[in-house]
């Protein structure tokens, strides 16, 4: 795992070094008390930046390996242990947040990662992760025709072209990296979190793409007075809400297998008494479960 201290721990070597130094200086009659806390408090300073400020600001980040700590199993959110960097100690400890009864599972929280993550980095799924993310591909491949007709309504002239000058489409996928956020969504997919649904940008660039000329003169032809929910209008914003639910709907019809499928299948392979299971292949549904499960939500939020 990986926490929010990165610097280095506690040394008493150079302090002490100061400290000789300083009774050396004013014992030898080198210099003024003045000159000599001067130079200690820039030692000290020194220490400060280097131990806490300068990982922070290059955002150094550290993986460890903690013997027993890392034995506790991740939690999304409500974890009941808390790791932390002991400074002084130079150790990690592991404190339990809240009363927990003896004999009880303590869980830590390996970060706010999604289910690629979890998936790439530690080997499993966490089931309704509260982090877990979805990118579908950018707006410029989604299928407008489809919008179009969902919606009842013509795109019209320009819209494309503003969306295009505000960087809302994205680019063309080139089928690298694609799925996972942390590539940094090279390809300006549209992002579906848990937490938040989908990418506010995108509902405002559904708003201006589904708006009528007057609700697009209204706005002065400007994307920027699409941002705020119901800026176009009732109508408009249940349209771009429509638009933004049946692109979801199709990425979901887009999958080789349904959430009942891959449901069962699941639990046929976790019921079978065979000692032979393939692992990879239950972590391989578990993972995609989680990501349709999200896509669902998202539709029901957008209804």
């Amino acid at each position: 795992f990986s926490g929010a201290y990165s610097g280095g721990a506690f040394s008493p070597a150079p302090y002490a070094f100061t400290l000789f130094l300083v009774v050396g200086y004013v014992a030898l009659h080198l210099g003024s008390v003045e000159q000599a806390a001067n130079g200690a408090a820039i030692v000290f300073c020194g220490n400060i930046l280097k131990d806490f400020v300068v990982p922070k600001f290059l955002k150094i980040q550290k993986y460890v390996i903690c013997p027993f700590i890392d034995m506790a199993n991740h939690v999304g959110i409500r974890e009941s242990g808390e790791v932390a960097f002991e400074y002084f100690a130079n150790g990690y400890s592991l404190a339990v947040k809240d009363n927990v009864k003896q004999g009880t599972e303590l869980f830590i929280s390996y970060g706010p990662r999604s289910n690629d993550q979890l998936l790439q980095y530690y080997g499993f799924v966490e089931s309704n992760n509260p982090h877990d993310v979805y990118i579908m591909p950018s707006l410029r491949q989604w299928d407008i025709q489809a919008i179009e007709k969902a919606c009842d309504r013509t795109i019209g002239v320009g819209r494309l072209e503003k969306l295009e000058r505000a960087g809302l489409l994205g680019k063309l996928s080139t089928g690298e990296d694609e799925g996972d956020e942390s590539a940094l969504n090279k390809g300006g997919g549209v992002v579906i979190s848990r937490a938040g649904g989908v990418d506010p940008a995108v509902l405002q660039a559904l708003r201006a793409l589904v708006s009528t000329d007057e609700e697009w003169y209204d706005a002065g032809e400007a994307i920027g007075n699409f941002a705020n929910e119901g800026s176009g209008g009732v109508e408009n914003e249940r349209l771009a809400r429509l638009a933004a639910k049946t692109a979801i709907e199709m990425e979901l019809a887009s999958k080789p297998t349904t959430l009942d499928e891959d449901e069962k299948l699941l639990k046929k392979l976790s019921s079978s008494k065979s000692l032979v299971v393939d692992t990879e292949e239950v972590l391989a549904i578990q993972f995609r479960i989680e990501k349709k499960k999200l896509l669902q939500e998202a539709i029901s939020d957008l209804m």
